[in-house]
């Protein structure tokens, strides 16, 4: 009723093997002979790797950064002492139920 298939797997059509990459150090700086001078010189510097650019900050800039950061504490500040205040209100709630709780089954108790 109910037979498991197994999965059949493609015939592998060889043995494939990772090329490793390997990089090839730069060479020293070569005399190269100048054909219009007929002069021999080393061979240009190679180009330098472009890296990340500096943040450069203009003062407008820097004064929305910190304006930015400022709304962003006080957006923080204001949820953090919301839930602090939900938190506070909850206990005094749970407090004020259950002494009025006790209170009432002293009383049942009593009489």
């Amino acid at each position: 009723m109910l037979r498991p298939r197994v999965p059949t797997m493609p015939a592998p059509t060889g043995i494939v093997t990772p090329t490793p990459v390997h990089q090839t150090p730069a060479p020293a700086a070569v005399e190269q002979l100048h054909t219009a001078c007929s002069c021999q010189h080393p061979a240009p510097a190679p180009a330098p790797i472009p890296s990340a650019p500096a943040v450069r900050l203009t003062p407008a800039g820097l004064l929305v950064a910190v304006g930015g950061s400022a709304a962003v504490v006080l957006v923080v500040g204001a949820v953090l002492v919301s839930l602090l205040l939900a938190v506070a209100v909850t206990a005094a709630s749970i407090t004020v139920c259950a002494v009025v709780l006790r209170s009432m089954l002293s009383n049942s108790r009593q009489r």
